[in-house]
């Protein structure tokens, strides 16, 4: 089955603890502090992959962990760090955050990879924190939590022609044709759910990729039959074919469905109905020479700027002259940009105070913020040192600064993490 959304939920490891130790051994006087770091935690990679082709894998599992990082130990033996978890992904998919939708990444190149989860940092022990003052600090740092989201994976197709068209007008059967791609093909009264790929070889020297986009049907711009599931996959094609059934047996008009995938390409996105395109009029076969000229002269008239051509995707009339004149097309156009060729880089989340003020009822303030949190979560509150240490730290930012500022009364509280305390000048 062909998937090209998945919703998952990525959590770094967490940081290992760093340890408070001494050494005591034998002929080393004063041998002093020696608590190891924590490892970091594992994080977690997205990696393009050529050889995949949906995000089935997806499917079945939704949530993915990295290794946590070991504690450190004695003698200044620090712990091992997590493993990264690496997640393959097929080339062309987009990464979002799901809280905010915002772009991650786009994973265009082969092995292009993104970390989407990093890792929590390993906590420090005692030992980093020896210096000319503090000779045997007995405190050291817990290790931080990896970050956890949920990340939606959209795929996007990577052709350079895209054949757009209703259902049932013998898309499937050109690609077949002029391809090495075998999709299901049959007079189904519905359209085919999934797309497929074909690299297209015109000659020793020249070949494109051709993608099937399933049927579009009115309102597709709007949703309607997968619409924009579909219509995703035709944004980075750099020509398109309207393929249409000439032969009017089941009651279409060629003029009107062109016209029909035009508007829904222009209410998606506008650059979808700029992009170059051809029309294939496909079972011509099935009229006289009669018909045959009136309804591709209806055509001409209708679409004059688009080049038009005819025959039969089910006997290959016409296939090979739409193959040499899609292949002159795509060499007349300009190469792509490198900003359009180069993944987008990814977007860092937007910048946050280090800390706030809340104000609560009752006289109670809360100082938050991500430093606050992350400050909070390496401090050994167990140990008298590490208490001290977090308000030194605390003086050191301009918390109390900012609590005066705010309004704080003596008397107020204050909650800061796990600690609660009264404020006095």
């Amino acid at each position: 089955m062909f998937y090209d959304y998945a919703k998952v939920n990525v959590q770094g490891g967490n940081g290992g603890n760093g340890i408070v130790a001494f050494r005591r051994e034998k002929y080393v006087p004063k041998g002093g502090p020696a608590g190891g770091d924590g490892g970091d935690g594992g994080s977690i990679i997205l990696r393009a992959d050529e050889g995949l082709r949906t995000l089935i894998d997806f499917r079945y599992q939704t949530h993915y962990k990295g290794e946590r990082g070991l504690h450190g130990q004695g003698s200044k033996q620090h712990g091992k760090g997590g493993k990264d978890v690496i997640l393959r992904v097929p080339v062309g998919t987009l990464v979002r955050d799901a809280a905010n939708n915002r772009l991650l990444a786009d994973l265009r190149v082969q092995g292009q990879e993104v970390v989407v989860a990093k890792g929590g940092r390993g906590g420090r022990g005692n030992a980093r924190f020896v210096n000319s003052i503090h000779r045997a600090p007995a405190y050291a740092e817990n290790g931080e939590p990896g970050e956890e989201r949920w990340i939606t994976l959209e795929l996007k197709l990577l052709a350079d022609v895209g054949l757009v068209g209703f259902p049932n007008v013998g898309k499937s059967t050109l690609i077949a044709q002029v391809s090495a791609a075998r999709p299901k093909i049959a007079n189904y009264p519905f359209t085919t759910l999934e797309p497929n790929l074909g690299v297209v070889r015109v000659d020793a020297a020249h070949s494109f990729v051709l993608a099937d986009v399933p049927g579009l049907v009115s309102g597709a711009a709007e949703g309607a039959g997968l619409g924009h599931r579909f219509l995703r996959h035709v944004e980075r094609c750099r020509v398109l074919v309207h393929v249409v059934d000439a032969s009017g047996l089941e009651g279409r008009d060629p003029v009107e469905d062109i016209r029909a995938i035009q508007y829904e390409l222009e209410a998606y996105a506008p650059k979808l109905a700029r992009k170059k395109a051809v029309i294939f009029a496909n079972k011509t076969d099935l009229l006289s020479e009669e018909d045959k000229a009136a309804a591709l002269a209806a055509i001409e008239e209708a679409f004059p700027d688009l080049p038009l051509f005819a025959g039969s995707a089910a006997t290959g009339e016409g296939s090979q002259a739409l193959v040499y004149a899609l292949k002159d097309l795509l060499e007349a156009l300009p190469p792509v940009s490198e900003e359009e060729e180069e993944a987008a880089p990814v977007i860092p989340e937007p910048a946050q105070r280090p800390f706030w003020v809340e104000a609560h009822e009752g006289n109670v303030w809360a100082v938050v913020g991500p430093e606050i949190d992350g400050l909070v979560q390496r401090t050994q509150f167990e140990r008298d040192e590490g208490v001290e240490r977090f308000m030194g730290i605390l003086d050191g930012m301009g918390v109390e600064k900012a609590l005066r500022k705010a309004g704080i009364q003596e008397g107020d509280t204050v909650i800061i993490g796990p600690m609660e305390f009264d404020y006095f000048e």
